[in-house]
């Protein structure tokens, strides 16, 4: 685990990772429920820092069956997905608690939207900086640098502050 810079936080079984378990990796994503032979196995949850989950089964390491739930409580559905989709554009709040009056439109899911620095763009899993190219979480924490594809992207489709 030092080497890794995760925590495991569980039961062993010959000194392997088994049975019950937390599991803390560095990124703050933490999974909850069951390891067999040091890896995820049974039935678990991970819990990601952004707020959602994805509830799994899983074998052997591998998540064999598995729902994804969004921060805001939306569940993804693989086979009915009608979300911001090309017939329906409304946000997932509004889908919950109705449009609108006319001339006070919904920006973004969060309502009332998220406030943007001055001169940064909300790329949707944070603030991003055209100057430096750099992607920090709404913690002001470092999570990417923009290729020239994301720049541009970004540049012509985000909410600037």
């Amino acid at each position: 685990m030092e080497y890794t810079g995760s925590k495991y936080i569980g039961e062993y079984v010959d000194g392997r990772m088994e049975g019950k378990a937390k599991y803390i990796l560095p990124t703050e994503t933490i999974y909850v429920g069951e390891m067999k032979d040091g890896v995820f196995h049974g039935e678990g949850t991970l819990y990601f820092p952004s707020g959602s989950q994805y509830d799994a089964v899983w074998e052997n390491g591998l998540a064999i069956k598995g729902t994804y739930t969004f921060a805001d409580g939306l569940h993804y559905d693989e086979k009915n997905w009608h979300y911001c989709d090309g017939y329906d554009r409304r946000f997932y709040t509004e889908i919950l608690n109705g449009l609108k009056p006319a001339g006070m439109a919904q920006l973004t899911n969060m309502d009332p939207p998220r406030k943007i620095p001055k001169g940064y763009y909300d790329c949707g899993d944070g603030f991003y900086n055209p100057v430096t190219r750099v992607i920090k979480d709404y913690r002001n924490r470092f999570l990417r640098n923009a290729d020239d594809d994301e720049h541009e992207w970004i540049t012509h489709t985000c909410r600037k502050g």
